[in-house]
């Protein structure tokens, strides 16, 4: 069985524990809370990640440390309401998967693991240094050197070389209050698209019913393929705006493998299961004692290229050999 099936398997098993049973397991044990502002499909293979890092670590669950999870599905509001749910459980350490600036920012106090995030703390003065970070968190960035700047910038060159005609690139991104407060991708991909002579047209959706419009706004202006964000608020619709993207004939592709592995044609970026593992083996050090502020903030160093061969014969697209050669993933 592949490594990945199983991780899915492990992750799904998990959560059909009878609930009275779990309660009385875990009553008495450290606990570990596991919130994301993503939908629980999306990262079961990243939480069985963070258990296989505690396992390693040392720590068996059942038996060492307890585990609750909860997933927002893109929806802040409702991230707010588990943040204020979980914090009455009082666990010993949280593990914020894809975002945990509204968890730090609401228990400024709590110990935080957070894991796969795109901003740079330093830079945005939520942690003192990656060295020691001070306060109460710690985990991993997706690329702490120069932003995500860098990892656009490869994305991007690997998607001309699937898409030579590439001129104009339009980006499909909500506009949700974190992405104002903390502006990443954007400017980013603005700087990546110029470092490749590429056209940028940004469609911000003020809602995520706006997608459809966005979508063909693109079109009125030929785009030659679209971009879509890897904030955390679309993948609740992952399904819904690969099936629209498909229509318009364009290429397209998604910052995070689930949306190349969702349909879309080609996604290059971090491990996400990667970085979920390292996160499960910080938080066995938080469990074991450890101060969050003591614990360096880790830097990815495993990425991926992903391509969708199935999205590539639907659009007509012969995949050059060298980029297969390079792919670490082909969907067929």
């Amino acid at each position: 069985m592949e490594r990945r099936k199983f991780l899915q398997l492990a992750g799904g098993a998990a959560f059909t524990w009878p609930l009275p049973a779990l309660a009385q397991q875990t009553a008495n044990l450290p606990l570990v809370a596991v919130i994301s502002p993503l939908n629980e499909q999306l990262v079961t293979a990243r939480v069985a990640s963070i258990r296989e890092g505690l396992k390693q670590a040392g720590l068996i669950e059942g038996k060492d440390y307890g585990m609750t999870l909860r997933f927002a599905n893109g929806d802040n509001a409702r991230y707010l309401g588990f943040i204020k749910e979980l914090d009455a459980l009082k666990p010993r350490v949280w593990v914020a998967i894809g975002s945990f600036v509204p968890l730090h920012q609401q228990l400024p106090n709590a110990p935080v693991v957070f894991t796969g995030i795109a901003i740079d703390p330093v830079a945005f003065g939520l942690v003192d240094s990656y060295a020691r970070p001070g306060g109460m968190v710690t985990g991993n960035v997706q690329n702490a050197a120069g932003g995500i700047e860098s990892v656009l910038s490869k994305q991007l060159g690997f998607f001309k070389e699937l898409v030579p005609n590439l001129t104009r690139l339009g980006h499909i991104g909500p506009l949700t209050e974190t992405a104002a407060k903390y502006p990443v991708e954007r400017p980013e991909a603005q700087k990546a698209t110029q470092q490749h002579g590429i056209a940028l047209s940004m469609y911000e959706l003020p809602t995520l019913d706006d997608v459809e419009s966005a979508i063909a706004a693109g079109l009125r202006d030929e785009v030659s393929a679209f971009f879509v964000s890897g904030d955390p608020a679309l993948n609740s619709r992952l399904s819904q705006i690969v099936a629209s993207l498909a229509k318009t004939g364009k290429p397209a592709m998604g910052v995070y493998p689930t949306w190349t592995r969702g349909g879309l044609l080609m996604s290059y970026y971090t491990d996400p299961e990667d970085q979920a593992h390292s996160a499960g083996i910080q938080a066995a050090k938080i469990l074991r004692g450890a101060k969050p502020g003591d614990l360096p903030i880790e830097q990815a160093t495993k990425f991926q290229l992903i391509i969708n061969l199935k999205a590539a014969k639907q659009l007509g697209i012969v995949v050059p050999p060298t980029l297969l050669a390079q792919a670490d993933e082909v969907i067929e």
